[in-house]
C-alpha cells in the first residue's frame, strides 16, 4: 500500500521489474555457485569467501552481517508499529480505550522492539529445528491470511476509512475510501503522487520508496545463510530460491494492480494498516502481519548469526570474534546468536523503520553484486572444476546483476552507497594484510593464468623492435647462501624484464624414486619472497652443470618471454661465504635461515664444475645468441650503505666499454659496448642507484687526438640519451706491454677498416685472442683500472669472447681473473644483440 499510494501503479510495477530483475540475475549467481559443490555454514559469504577468497569473503561477510543485523531491527521495528497501530493509545489521549491501551512515545516502543527481539532470540536459541518449523507455521498463517485479502478485495462492499494522523497540537482525522472496483479509482492511482511520509515527516521520492519497497524482496538469501542447516543445500536452495522469488513477484503484483483498483490515494499514503479496515475478518490480517515481520525478523537474526559463526570458525578476524565460536552440544552456534542479538538491539535505538531502509538495502545490493562478482569470476576463469548442476546463467547474466545493483544502490543513498564501499574497501586492505593465509584457493590466481595466456600468446617475438628491447635475465644459481646479494643485484639490473633464477642439481632420475627438484621449490619460492625480488624459479636435472644450464637456456620462459642474457658467478677460488644469513631480509627477523638449503661447500672441497666446463657455459651462450654476463665479488657489494650514505660526492658506477684484452681493437661503438653501456644505464635508472653517477673511461694514447674521440663519444651518449661524465686515461704504458710482446703496427691500433673486418672475423671464428696479451699486460691493465678514484660501488668491464681453442679456455679465465682481481664488485659483460636506439 505505501508503494503504491506513493509510486503510483506504473511506478510500483517498474520499481518490482528492477527489483526482481537484480534479485533475479543474484538467484542465477546464487544457485550456479551453491551447485558447484558442498556448502557449508554462512551462506553468501560461505559462497563468496570460497570463490573470490579471504578479503573478499570476510570483508562481504562483515557487511551481509550488518545488513542482516539491520534488516532484523527494520521488521522488528516494522511489527512495533503495527502493533502500535492496532493497540497504541491514540495521540491526544492519555488513557486508552478498548483493545487501544498500549502507550506511545519512543522509549515505550523501544521497549516493545525489545520484547519482541527477546522472543525472536529464544527461538534462535533453541535451534533451527524449531526455526523451521516456526516458520513453516508462519508460512501457513500467512498464505491463509493472504487468500482472506484477496478474498475480501471483492466481498467487501465500498467503505469509507476515518484515518487519525498525528499533530503538532494533537491529532487530526482525514477520510479515506475502499472504493471497490473502480475505473475511476484505477485511473487515479496510475501515476505517482509522492507526498509526506507521516510517520517520520520526510518528502517521498521514487528513490526512497524504493528503498523501503526493497526490503521485501531481500529475503532471497534467507534459504542459502542456513546452509549449514540443511541436509541438501544444493537441491533445496535453488529450488526454494527460485519458487520463493517467483511467487512473491507474482503476489506483489496482483496485490499492487488490486490496491490500485479499489483503494483511493488517501487510504494508500495515510493509513499502512488499511488492510484491517477492508478485510472480511479483521484480526486475521493483523495476526499475519505480526507473523510475517516476525517470521523476517527471525529470519534476518539466525541468517545474521550463522555468517557471525562462520567469519569466527574461519579465523579471518583472529581473537577479535574468538567468542562466537562457542556452540551448544546440538552445535546450535549460541555465542553467535547472542551477539547478533545484541548488535540488533543497538540498532534499534534508531527508533524509525524507514531511516533505516535505505542503509539496509545499500547493505543488500552491496551483497548482491558481490555474488554475481563471484560468479562472474568463476565463470570467466574458467576453471575445469566450475561445473554447476545449474546451468541456466551466463557470464551476461552476472554483469547484469553487478550492474543493476551497482546503479541502483547509488539512486537509493549516493552518501550510504560511496560509504559502504569505503568501509568495504578499508575491511579488504585490512584482510589483505592481516588475515592469515587460507587453503581455500585464490580465484584471482585463477584469473590471472587465464589472462597471461591469452597475453602471452598475442606476445608475437616476430614483432620485436629494438627500441622495446629489455634485459630478460636467467641467473644460475648453485647456492643462494653464497649468492644473495648478486640475486638483489640482478633484479636491480633486469629493467621490468624477465627474471629467471636457474638451478642444476647433478642427479640421474633413472636412479631415483622420485623427483628430487618438487620438494626443493618451495624453498626457492620462499627465498624470492624474503628476498622481495620479481623472479620466477626454474630447476632442472642433468648430468653436469654445463648441460643443465643449456637445458634452461633453451626452455626457460614461455613464448616471447624468454631469457636473452645469462648471469654467472665468478669462477675462482675464493671460499664461499654465507651472505644470506647477514642479508637485511633475514637479519631482521626473528627466525633462522634455513629454507631447505644445503651447507656452503668446504673451502677445500673439489667444485662442481672445472674451469674448463665454465668457460664452456660462455660459449655456449653466445652460440645460442645470449648476452652473457659476469658477476665478480658481488657479495661484497653492500647496497644499502653504498647508495645511503651522505658522503659526497655521490657513488659512482665505472664503465669501461673498451676490450681491455684486444688493445689493438678497442672501439667504443661496437655491439658489446653499446650492450655494455645500457647495461649500466639500466642499473643507474632503479630506483636503489638513481643517486649513483655514471662514469665513462675513455682510453687513449700519444699520437691520437683525444677531444675528438672524446667529442664523438659524448655525442653517442648524447644521442642514446646516456647521462655520464667521460674521463680520458692514458694508457701508453699498459700498451707498451702488448707491443713488445707482438709485433704490431708501430703507428698505434689497427686503422678502423681492419678493426671492423677483425670484429666480423670474432663473430665466426673465436679467434684465440688469450694467446694475444701477456700476463705483465693483464696485471697493468688491472692497476689501470683499479687507480681511478673514488673508488665506485661497482664496475662494469668488457668480456671478451672465449677463444675458438677449448684447450685454451683454462688461460683465457686465468686472464680474466688477473684482470678483475682486487677490483671489488664488478661486472663483466659482452653483448651479441642490438639494444640501443636513437629513434623515437
Amino acid at each position: 500500500g505505501f508503494v503504491v499510494g506513493h509510486a503510483g501503479l506504473y511506478q510500483a510495477l517498474a520499481m518490482f521489474a528492477v527489483a526482481y530483475f537484480i534479485i533475479g540475475m543474484t538467484v542465477l549467481s546464487v544457485c550456479a555457485i551453491a551447485t558447484n559443490g558442498a556448502l557449508d555454514a554462512g551462506g553468501a559469504y560461505y559462497m563468496i569467501s570460497r570463490a573470490l577468497g579471504p578479503e573478499f569473503g570476510g570483508s562481504i561477510g562483515i557487511m551481509f552481517f550488518l545488513a542482516n543485523v539491520c534488516g532484523s531491527a527494520l521488521y522488528v521495528l516494522g511489527l512495533v508499529e503495527a502493533v502500535v497501530d492496532s493497540f497504541g493509545i491514540p495521540p491526544g489521549q492519555k488513557a486508552g480505550t478498548g483493545v487501544h491501551v498500549l502507550p506511545q512515545s519512543y522509549w515505550y516502543e523501544l521497549l516493545y522492539g525489545t520484547v519482541l527481539l527477546a522472543l525472536c532470540l529464544v527461538v534462535c536459541l533453541v535451534g533451527a529445528s524449531i526455526y523451521a518449523k516456526a516458520t513453516f507455521l508462519i508460512f501457513v498463517i500467512v498464505a491463509g491470511v493472504l487468500g482472506t485479502i484477496l478474498v475480501s478485495f471483492f466481498a467487501t462492499r465500498p467503505i469509507g476509512v476515518p484515518i487519525r494522523l498525528p499533530h503538532f497540537n494533537g491529532s487530526e482525522i482525514e477520510n479515506g475510501s475502499f472504493t471497490g472496483f473502480s475505473l475511476a479509482t484505477l485511473r487515479d492511482n496510475l501515476g505517482g503522487g509522492y507526498a509526506v511520509d507521516y510517520t517520520t515527516g520526510q518528502m517521498m521520492s521514487f528513490s526512497s520508496v524504493f528503498a523501503v519497497m526493497f526490503n521485501g524482496c531481500t529475503g532471497i538469501m534467507a534459504g542459502s545463510n542456513m546452509s549449514g542447516d540443511l541436509k541438501r543445500p544444493s537441491y533445496s536452495i535453488p529450488r526454494g530460491t527460485i519458487s520463493a522469488v517467483l511467487f512473491t513477484y507474482l503476489v506483489y503484483n496482483l496485490l499492487a494492480f488490486l490496491m490500485c483498483a479499489t483503494c483511493n490515494r488517501t487510504l494508500l499514503q495515510k493509513d499502512y494498516g488499511f488492510l484491517r479496515d477492508i478485510s472480511i475478518f479483521p484480526p486475521l490480517v493483523t495476526v499475519g502481519i505480526y507473523a510475517a515481520t516476525l517470521s523476517a525478523a527471525m529470519s534476518n537474526l539466525i541468517g545474521a548469526s550463522r555468517i557471525l559463526y562462520a567469519l569466527a570458525r574461519d579465523d579471518l578476524f583472529g581473537r577479535a570474534l574468538a567468542l562466537a565460536k562457542k556452540t551448544s552440544a546440538s552445535g546450535n552456534p549460541v555465542m553467535a546468536v547472542i551477539l547478533s542479538w545484541l548488535v540488533v538491539q543497538l540498532v534499534l535505538f534508531s527508533g524509525k523503520l524507514n531511516t533505516i531502509a535505505g542503509v539496509v538495502t545499500t547493505f543488500f545490493l552491496l551483497v548482491y553484486a558481490t555474488v554475481n562478482l563471484a560468479c562472474l569470476a568463476l565463470e570467466w576463469a574458467s576453471a575445469p572444476n566450475f561445473r554447476p548442476t545449474f546451468r541456466y546463467f551466463t557470464w551476461h547474466t552476472c554483469l547484469l546483476g553487478i550492474a543493476g545493483c551497482c546503479v541502483m544502490m547509488f539512486l537509493i543513498s549516493p552518501v550510504s552507497a560511496s560509504a559502504s564501499l569505503g568501509f568495504l574497501l578499508l575491511l579488504l586492505l585490512a584482510l589483505h594484510y592481516l588475515s592469515p593465509s587460507s587453503t581455500w584457493g585464490y580465484i584471482s590466481q585463477a584469473l590471472i593464468f587465464h589472462q597471461v595466456r591469452k597475453y602471452l600468446l598475442m606476445l608475437d617475438v616476430r614483432k620485436d623492435h629494438v627500441k622495446f628491447w629489455r634485459p630478460q635475465m636467467l641467473l644460475m644459481v648453485q647456492n643462494p647462501r653464497s649468492s644473495a646479494r648478486l640475486i638483489d643485484f640482478v633484479n636491480d639490473l633486469k629493467k621490468s624484464g624477465l627474471y629467471v633464477l636457474g638451478h642444476v642439481e647433478l642427479q640421474d632420475l633413472d636412479t631415483l624414486p622420485s623427483d628430487p627438484l618438487q620438494p626443493q621449490q618451495d624453498s626457492w619460492l620462499s627465498l624470492v619472497d624474503k628476498l622481495n625480488v620479481k623472479a620466477f624459479v626454474s630447476l632442472t636435472l642433468a648430468p653436469s652443470v654445463r648441460h643443465g644450464v643449456r637445458q634452461l637456456l633453451f626452455t626457460s620462459g614461455l613464448g616471447g618471454m624468454r631469457p636473452n642474457t645469462l648471469v654467472l658467478g665468478f669462477y675462482d677460488d675464493a671460499a664461499p661465504q654465507d651472505g644470506l644469513a647477514r642479508h637485511p631480509a633475514f637479519s631482521s627477523a626473528r627466525e633462522e635461515v634455513p629454507l631447505g638449503f644445503p651447507a656452503l661447500r668446504a673451502p677445500a672441497a673439489p667444485k662442481l664444475l672445472s674451469a674448463r666446463e665454465y668457460v664452456g657455459i660462455v660459449a655456449d651462450a653466445l652460440k645460442m645468441l645470449r648476452n652473457v654476463l659476469l658477476a665478480r665479488q658481488l657479495e661484497s657489494l653492500d647496497k644499502a650503505w653504498e647508495l645511503r650514505r651522505a658522503a659526497s660526492p655521490p657513488p659512482t658506477i665505472h664503465v669501461w666499454p673498451v676490450n681491455l684484452l684486444r688493445p689493438d681493437s678497442a672501439r667504443y661503438a661496437d655491439t658489446c659496448s653499446l650492450f655494455l653501456l645500457q647495461m649500466a644505464c639500466v642499473l643507474n635508472m632503479a630506483r636503489a642507484w638513481r643517486r649513483a653517477r655514471l662514469r665513462l673511461f675513455l682510453c687513449v694514447e700519444a699520437g691520437t687526438m683525444p677531444h675528438a674521440q672524446e667529442e664523438k663519444l659524448r655525442q653517442l651518449l648524447k644521442d642514446l640519451r646516456i647521462q655520464a661524465q667521460i674521463q680520458l686515461v692514458p694508457w701508453d704504458a699498459v700498451t707498451r706491454l702488448h707491443w713488445q710482446t707482438h709485433q704490431g703496427p708501430p703507428g698505434g691500433p689497427a686503422p678502423a677498416g681492419e678493426a671492423a673486418a677483425e670484429e666480423e672475423e670474432e663473430a665466426v671464428n673465436f679467434p684465440a685472442n688469450a694467446t694475444q696479451v701477456s700476463d705483465e699486460y693483464v696485471c697493468a691493465a688491472n692497476k689501470l683500472v683499479l687507480e681511478q678514484s673514488p673508488a665506485p660501488a661497482v664496475r662494469f668491464l668488457y668480456l671478451p669472447r672465449p677463444p675458438a681453442d677449448t684447450s685454451l679456455y683454462p688461460l683465457y679465465l686465468h686472464q680474466l681473473e688477473l684482470l678483475t682481481r682486487g677490483l671489488g664488485p664488478t661486472v663483466l659483460v659482452h653483448g651479441v644483440s642490438a639494444v640501443t636506439s636513437t629513434q623515437l
